[in-house]
């Protein structure tokens, strides 16, 4: 299964005063690009919480490289770096539609609870989920035609 990359037009208002991408919004791209792997994976991320399993992010830092202005279109790029059961990371890479130069990356750690706010085991709580999250490990999206 081939996973695909995100891409993402900069919106107008994304941007600050000098036409720049504001740094909130990369990682808000991050999560639109989590989402939409994790449903190349096979989940639906609104089932997964109607199941009574919710992912925080425990941990998330961005590093910039390059700007990105008004008008841009980027791919985001997202891997599953590593997988536990209750503990997962992904990295992420924005890079630029035209040049391919990246202009951004980063790390998001989380963890899995319950409704309760409880950390669970995947393993343990529903094994399919689990294997799909487990066969993952070290897939990364690849830049090809997929618009958001």
């Amino acid at each position: 299964m081939e996973l695909k990359a995100y891409l993402h037009k900069v919106q107008y208002y994304e941007t600050d005063q000098m036409g720049v991408v504001h740094h909130s919004n990369y990682i808000r791209w991050f999560e639109e690009s989590r989402i939409d792997y994790i449903e190349q994976i096979g989940l639906d991320y609104a089932t997964l919480e109607q199941d009574g399993y919710i992912s925080p992010i425990v941990s998330i830092n961005c590093s910039y490289k390059t700007m990105v202005r008004f008008g841009d279109s980027v791919y985001i790029t997202t891997k599953l770096k590593s997988f536990g059961s209750a503990k997962f990371s992904l990295t992420y890479k924005v890079i630029d539609s035209v040049t391919k130069e990246v202009r951004a990356t980063g790390e998001s750690t989380h963890c899995f609870i319950n409704r309760d706010g409880k950390i669970i085991s995947l393993k343990r709580e529903n094994k399919k989920y689990f294997e799909l999250f487990f066969n993952s490990i070290g897939k990364e999206a690849s830049i090809s035609i997929k618009e958001c």
